[in-house]
């Protein structure tokens, strides 16, 4: 009988040993001893892998592909194409270590996103759209300014409740902002009717994905609309069922993690004043890391003393810490860096103060809403996290502007006084061309000679002779 030996090996500098006579043993560099036990004919060679070459299945043909989606597919659609096929591709073959660090983190935030969507009754699916928006981390920001987990843009997270200022921003907190998320997709699942359009208009903006089906002929599906909508959006529901595909097959791509992270165990504590984080990390002996991964909704490491209550999340191990010396380590916290966070904030502050909410009108343009309440169009795209002048009707705006701007701005004919009227009282924010405006004829020089004005500056209750 022949008998045929293989070897696994790492260099071809092993190869001359087949053609001479075999020795009782064989030392490879390396490696243990070989003993050859009975009488062997042939040694066949084979090259062995690198350590560090990773196994990739190959056998993704598009029959297999379609079929597993089939077999995952629940309430929203999971369509197969040669679009989605390259997405699976990129999440399973050229970005596999994308694919295995979802797979680490998806235990910090699926069961908090599994808890909100089944409360909204919602597709449990729609939780792998994190993924797409931030993966998983709830401090990502975008190049637009979008936020979060779900990637709020400022104007929608207060339409949806989520309030930002210098210290919270609510689009980083899990819990709020993924609230918001199911009420806002429930909210473009009634407008649309279909989820895969929802989830386009998710990405792109409902008004986008509207002119879209107007374009394609008022279309009903995703697929049939897909050419006319923005390149980005495009490719945002292949990307979702890509990754809920990769996801989902883990173990069938050589993707499958058993390690996972986790949150630390951990304790509230419910504060109404001022707080350093660091110096409450330190001094109840856990890492400020920690402290931010649990809360990172604090921007600046900072709870405000504003009057609000806020709910700290704190390591079980560090709140025993703290409650056996309360009253110190809490009025330490309490006074490191406040007067240093006041001047941060103030400086971060828009300087008018609360925004009035402007709603869109159809053919307002961005640049007539800022000539209305006299700012700069590149103050409303700052103020409305705007990245173009594009804007829309029913669009809520944020305006920063004094009082009586406002007031002007709101009513689109002028406010003239009365033509009996001899005085005026000077409101907040006038000027003297503003005043001018208001009664016919009134020119900045006649207010000026008629009050023995030196130079333009006026003050809010000041009275004006004015005719």
């Amino acid at each position: 009988m022949k008998v045929i030996a293989f070897l696994f090996f790492s260099s071809t500098a092993f190869a001359s040993w087949a053609q001479e006579p075999l020795p009782d043993t064989l030392s490879l560099p390396a490696m243990d001893t070989l003993t050859i036990i009975g009488e062997v004919d042939t040694i066949e060679l084979i090259p062995a892998l690198p350590a560090e070459v990773e196994f990739i299945p190959g056998e993704d043909t598009p029959e297999l592909l379609s079929n597993r989606l089939v077999r995952i597919q629940n309430q929203i659609p999971l369509s197969y194409n040669t679009t989605v096929h390259g997405f699976i591709d990129y999440f399973t073959v050229r970005n596999r270590d994308y694919t295995r660090a979802m797979q680490r983190k998806k235990d910090l935030y699926f069961p908090l996103f599994e808890k909100y969507l089944a409360q909204h009754n919602l597709p449990d699916e729609l939780k792998y759209l994190s993924i797409i928006e931030s993966g998983l981390n709830p401090r990502a920001i975008s190049r637009a300014r979008a936020v979060g987990l779900w990637q709020f843009m400022s104007g929608t997270g207060r339409y949806f409740g989520l309030q930002t200022d210098w210290y919270i921003d609510d689009r980083m907190d899990p819990e709020k902002s993924t609230e918001a998320a199911c009420r806002y997709l429930a909210q473009l699942y009634t407008i649309f009717g279909d989820w895969e359009l929802a989830l386009a208009a998710y990405n792109s903006g409902p008004g986008t994905v509207r002119k879209a089906v107007r374009r394609s002929g008022y279309k009903k599906s995703f697929w049939e609309v897909y050419p006319h909508l923005p390149r980005e959006t495009r490719a945002y529901v292949p990307q979702f069922i890509a990754i809920i595909y990769a996801m989902s097959y883990a173990e069938e791509h050589n993707l499958l993690e058993t390690v996972r992270e986790e949150f630390p165990p951990y304790d509230t504590l419910t504060v109404n004043h001022h707080l350093h984080l660091g110096t409450l990390a330190k001094l109840t002996g856990t890492c400020l890391e920690d402290l931010q991964k649990l809360n990172p909704a604090v921007r600046h490491n900072i709870i405000p003393g504003n009057g609000k209550t806020y709910h700290v999340k704190i390591p079980v191990f560090a709140k025993a810490n703290l409650d056996s010396n309360r009253v110190a380590i809490l009025d330490s916290a309490m006074r490191v860096g406040k007067k240093e966070s006041a001047v941060m904030m103030y400086a971060a502050t828009p300087a008018n103060g609360t925004p009035t909410v402007y709603t869109v009108a159809s053919g307002d343009v961005l640049g007539g809403i800022a000539l209305r309440f006299k700012v700069s169009v590149n103050d409303l795209k700052e103020w409305n996290n705007l990245s173009s002048t594009k804007i829309y009707a029913g669009q809520k705006l944020y305006v920063y502007a004094p009082a009586q701007r406002v007031a002007q701005a709101k009513n689109t004919e002028p406010v003239l006084l009365s033509p009996d009227t001899k005085t005026y009282t000077v409101q907040p924010g006038d000027t003297l061309w503003d005043i001018s405006r208001k009664v016919p004829g009134l020119t900045v020089e006649k207010i000026k000679a008629l009050n023995n004005l030196k130079s333009n500056d006026l003050k809010p209750g000041q009275k004006l002779i004015v005719g």
